[in-house]
């Protein structure tokens, strides 16, 4: 396990709502970042699918470590998502990585995953810009 990941991971277990949902932060540096979370019934909404708030969430804290590995401590400038399905399985899965950054700003991109009997079905796409705290 590298340095940045631990960093990554304490960073995380500090966030109580990431906490609550029971997230992990399975890879992070160079621009990239990979958070999982096992899908609960807590996450789902009437239809049995993962509600889009859990989605969404998954793909804005991908998207701010994978920026954070590059710029430090950041936040979310804004972020767009497509739905593209229902998520439904027994994980979630969002990959994020950074298109183009400077000093002051990341462009990046996360695609969110859900894993349904060992296979993973994309269910969303986000872009965002994230900027650093200081």
């Amino acid at each position: 396990m590298t340095d940045i990941l631990k960093m990554g991971q304490t960073i995380l277990a500090l966030q109580p709502f990431s906490k609550s949902l029971g997230a992990e932060l399975t890879e992070l540096g160079d621009g990239k970042a990979v958070i999982e979370l096992p899908l609960q019934e807590d996450h789902k909404q009437q239809h049995g699918f993962a509600h889009g708030g859990v989605v969404s969430y998954l793909a804005d804290n991908a998207l701010t470590f994978a920026a954070g590995s590059l710029l430090g401590d950041v936040l979310t400038l804004e972020m767009k998502i497509n739905y593209i399905r229902p998520a439904k399985g027994a994980l979630l899965i969002s990959r994020a990585q950074v298109l183009s950054h400077g000093k002051r700003q990341a462009v990046c991109e996360a695609k969110v995953y859900a894993v349904e009997n060992g296979e993973e079905k994309i269910c969303g796409i986000a872009q965002g810009t994230v900027m650093p705290v200081s």
